[in-house]
């Protein structure tokens, strides 16, 4: 992992705060996607778990909206997708 991989896994992590995170899990896919056209400029991928009781109450459309409006300004670089599980406490859609 660089320092660039870390630098935005804490950016990432910094963002979703605002979301009282009760489990944040942040996976770096970017591997599966060499080659891809968003992968073009070392954009990369990732996947997020998240738990938070602020997703209570909200379908998964509403719980994906919170996610990208922490990390919107990110989009489409230095991050070009990410694929969302989010849940809430106990957590709850998680394998």
């Amino acid at each position: 992992m660089s320092a660039d991989d870390t630098d935005l896994r804490a950016v990432l992590a910094g963002r979703l705060a605002a979301l009282e995170p009760a489990r944040l899990d942040l996976i770096d896919e970017s591997h599966l996607h060499a080659g891809h056209v968003g992968a073009q400029g070392g954009a990369r991928h990732f996947r997020v778990r998240i738990v938070s009781n602020r997703f209570q109450g909200l379908g998964t459309l509403a719980r994906h909206r919170l996610v990208y409006d922490c990390v919107r300004d990110l989009m489409p670089h230095p991050i070009h997708a990410l694929a969302i599980e989010a849940g809430t406490p106990p957590i709850e859609g998680f394998s």
